[in-house]
């Protein structure tokens, strides 16, 4: 399905999420995919109780057979020099999403996305944000009108408890990227979100 592709996947300081992106490397490498694993600082230094960034990098290297690109230099060549077919972002937090819809290209995360995007090919986005239904609605909208860029069907994750919060549906990681390599959004984009 993936043969030949190559995938960065891109991960940000969602940290509770990782449990269940993280095996989506196997996912994309068991249809045939490349993965190339790409982070901000903030997963590599970071320590919390969903564990450290060194744990992270080596289960993630581990799984990707590739070391992980850390550095805005590291990612620049994803360019036209060195071209990705398609970049996942997931998670994504709220503020790399309110960075990446306003053009601020601060993190390897998002140096290696907006180089894709260069090159015309599929950005796909795996949200998880406490504010997506406040303040940062209007960058993920401004996202949904971007061209080549894509989502992973997403939907309030806890309406009561945190009634701004959005998550995406990682199960569907692999039909959005392919989805998006035929220049398509899976549908439908926002989903009654169940864990």
């Amino acid at each position: 399905m993936l043969e030949g592709k190559r995938i960065g996947l891109g991960i940000t300081a969602s940290h509770c999420t990782y449990e269940d992106v993280i095996p989506k490397i196997t996912t994309l490498t068991e249809q045939g995919a490349t993965v190339v694993p790409i982070i901000t600082n903030s997963v590599l230094t970071a320590a919390t109780r969903f564990g450290t960034g060194a744990e992270w990098i080596e289960k993630i290297e581990a799984l990707a057979g590739h070391e992980v690109v850390k550095s805005i230099v590291e990612a620049e060549p994803f360019g036209p020099s060195n071209p990705l077919d398609c970049m996942v972002i997931a998670p994504m937090t709220g503020n790399s999403i309110s960075k990446f819809a306003n053009a601020a290209t601060d993190s390897p995360v998002l140096m290696a996305a907006k180089a894709t995007l260069r090159n015309g090919s599929p950005v796909v986005l795996g949200i998880s944000t406490n504010d997506a239904l406040g303040l940062n609605g209007v960058n993920i909208m401004k996202l949904l009108n971007t061209k080549n860029i894509y989502f992973i069907p997403f939907g309030q994750d806890n309406p009561t408890g945190k009634p701004n919060s959005m998550i995406s549906d990682f199960t569907q990681l692999l039909p959005t990227v392919v989805a998006s390599l035929d220049k398509r959004q899976l549908q439908p984009l926002i989903i009654q979100y169940t864990k």
